[in-house]
């Protein structure tokens, strides 16, 4: 009797090999077919056993809703004949990684799915360059928005904006209505805020600014980044190879 197949949901971590776990490393080695993301780099997927199967499962702009149902088509055609199977998200697959979409697709269609928890960006590339998410007599909080269209404008920045710290994913290509949003709740624009390019990668690099530059289009940042928002930026001790490679806007 054929056993019953297992769907691994890992986290691959904001990109860096070292920084997997114990646990995501292993699974990836017994894997018969691994789906992976856009953001996980070749360095992580060749970790995975020479005999898995890889499959991509990047969701491209305006497609995610199309690329999601073929990603559930792939694990569901998977399973009928592989024994464990890897859903392979950068960061943490919990966090704005539909982790939670597909873990409840998968238990509804009887397969039997393990959660691996990941390392998310939201919080590794602060640590990796320096910068805290919390300090003591500065930020007592913190909060992380994602940062597409669809997100921001919905989202109420009022509340947010009492929020010490604030970690953005995925909010490069809209950065100047997050900062006017921030602005018009009430942030002034003197704030600091930072973005992280390829935080724990080749290339990593730092761009600090403040939010009226950011509002204005004066910041210039490539993706994937993670933007800090709030005085932590200022606590900054410079470290890693951000050090080396900052820039200022």
């Amino acid at each position: 009797m054929k056993p019953k197949p297992k769907v691994y949901l890992v986290g691959a971590g904001p990109g860096d090999p070292d920084l997997l776990t114990r646990k995501a490393l292993k699974v990836l080695e017994s894997a018969e077919a691994v789906i992976y993301d856009r953001l996980v780099p070749a360095e992580i997927l060749a970790l995975a056993s020479p005999a898995a199967m890889l499959v991509y499962g990047g969701k491209r702009q305006g497609e995610q809703d199309l690329v999601q149902a073929e990603i559930f088509d792939h694990i569901l055609r998977l399973a009928a004949s592989c024994n464990v199977i890897v859903r392979l998200k950068s960061g943490d697959p919990t966090v704005f990684g539909r982790g939670g979409e597909e873990l409840r697709f998968l238990t509804e269609h009887g397969l039997d799915v393990e959660v691996v928890p990941g390392v998310s960006s939201a919080t590794a590339a602060l640590a990796l360059t320096g910068v805290p998410l919390t300090y003591r007599g500065v930020a007592a909080s913190f909060a992380v928005v994602a940062g597409h269209r669809q997100n921001i404008l919905t989202i109420d920045w009022a509340a947010h904006a009492g929020i010490d710290t604030l970690v953005v994913l995925m909010g490069v290509e809209n950065r100047e209505l997050i900062a006017e949003s921030l602005m018009r709740a009430g942030r002034p624009a003197s704030l600091p805020v930072a973005f992280i390019e390829r935080a724990s990668m080749e290339r990593e690099r730092f761009v600090e600014s403040t939010l009226g530059e950011m509002a204005a289009g004066m910041v210039e940042v490539e993706a994937p980044a993670v933007l800090v928002i709030g005085e932590v930026v200022r606590k900054r001790v410079p470290i890693g190879a951000a050090a080396e490679a900052g820039a200022r806007k």
